[in-house]
Formats: structure tokens, sequence, C-alpha cells
């Protein structure tokens, strides 16, 4: 839990690493049948998907704040985020009917208040839930493709003034409308690229 100290600044709570080890656990388990990631281990879980949430922290406006996180297959990074912070409040979208069976049973294994579970496409779920246009402080994702591809989509969620953040690759090139952040991994020399962007209008 030292991440969590690093990217918080305050030290990891029993409750803390209760909640996480619950949501590792669960991970784990759902991922034996469901395959859920490639990855195998808890450690390689903690690291490459929960840590790497994490990492957001430090980007996102002051709390409290309401976040979707699009495409939030297994609730990276939306859950490490609700679980790091209350004063978020999560809102996951995601289209897959196993991801967000799993979704759904964290949130209840977990006990967590302010998270929510969409289940849709995140173009779709706009028109059946109006109520989402214009809603959100911040949209998160990972990135599995060009942020620039999901921007306008994450814009249609966001207040004026609203921030996208998206993981981007090693080495991005520079490109309106986003700034370029790195983030450096706590305990070890490297750093993760972020991709952000403002909704002006």
């Amino acid at each position: 839990m030292v991440a969590l100290q690093t990217l918080t600044g305050r030290p990891a709570g029993p409750d803390d690493r209760r909640r996480f080890q619950q949501y590792l656990d669960l991970f784990l388990r759902w991922n034996r049948t469901h395959r859920m990631t490639a990855l195998g281990s808890a450690d390689a879980v903690v690291r490459d998907l929960f840590i790497d949430s994490l990492l957001f922290l430090p980007l996102l406006p002051a709390r409290p704040l309401e976040l979707a996180d699009i495409g939030a297959g297994a609730g990276i990074p939306g859950l490490p985020l609700r679980l790091a912070d209350p004063g978020i409040a999560v809102t996951l979208v995601e289209a897959r009917r196993k991801r967000v069976s799993f979704l759904l049973a964290a949130q209840r294994e977990l006990d967590l208040g302010n998270v929510i579970v969409k289940e849709g496409r995140a173009e779709a779920l706009l028109t059946q839930e109006p109520g989402l246009s214009g809603r959100f402080d911040v949209v998160v994702a990972r990135s599995v493709g060009p942020a620039s591809a999901l921007l306008p989509l994450a814009r249609k969620y966001l207040k004026i003034g609203g921030l996208f953040v998206a993981s981007g690759p090693p080495n991005p090139l520079p490109q309106e409308p986003f700034e370029i952040v790195r983030i450096g991994i706590p305990g070890t020399r490297k750093s993760r690229v972020f991709l952000k962007s403002t909704k002006a209008s």
C-alpha cells in the first residue's frame, strides 16, 4: 500500500488494506473462470492494474467529484480510485455482460456506496439515459486505442470545465487538445504517461 500513501498523501489504514484485499481476492476468483485479464498472479494484478489505476489520482480535481469510467471492464481504473478515495463517486460504464456481473458483485461484496454500474455501450447509454449527458466532473479511460478517438464521446459525458484523463502510450506525440503528463510509479524509477483534456464548451 506504499503507492496509496505516496499518491494520496495519507497512510493506508486497516480498512484500505481489507477492501483492496477483498477486491483482489474477488478479481482472482472470477479471473479463473471468466478470463478478465491475462495477468496470472496476484502481484501482477496489483502492479499492473491496481497501482496503474491509482496513478490517475494526482490528476483529478478537488473532491467531492463525479467520475465516469468508460469501458470499465473489471473496474479498472474506477474501482481502485473509489477504494482509495470515498470522495470520488464512480459510474462504471461497461457493455460486456460478464464484466457487468463482476462489477455488480464487487459493488455488493465490497459494500461500496457512490458506485453505479451501467450496462451498455457508452454511446447508446447517452440516448437511453439523457441524464448522463453533461453530468460528470471527470471521465477516465485506460487507453485501448487513440485517446483522440474517445475524446468526442467523453466530452458528451462531461460538464463544462470537466476533465478527460486517459492513460497513454509511452512516447505519445504532442497533439491538441491534449496535455501530456508523466506520473512517477511509486517504488520504481519508471513513470506512466497520461493525456488530459478539459471541456471548454
